[in-house]
């Protein structure tokens, strides 16, 4: 029998903007992107809800986030640790 495949989880880092919720922080997470044609790079940016379990973060510090399974709605990502 074939072993069930560990799914490999997404990580991103970003600033945490907001954490008026209790135990959620929204954080923003921005990448560059190339444009195909013009290939002028540009800015996306979009925001998570993240489990803060603690409500340790703080608003303007760096945090790396991961994908964990749901736990609400719209919070689907913990929060991994704190980039210096």
């Amino acid at each position: 029998m074939e072993q069930a495949a560990k799914k490999i989880s997404r990580r991103f880092e970003g600033e945490v903007v907001s954490t008026k919720m209790d135990k959620t922080a929204v954080v923003l997470v921005a990448r560059t992107v190339r444009h195909k044609k013009y290939l002028k790079q540009y800015i996306v940016s979009r925001k998570y809800k993240a489990h803060d379990e603690k409500n340790e973060c703080k608003v303007g510090e760096k945090v790396e986030i991961r994908e964990c399974c749901p736990m609400s709605k719209d919070k689907k990502w913990i929060i991994v640790r704190k980039v210096k």
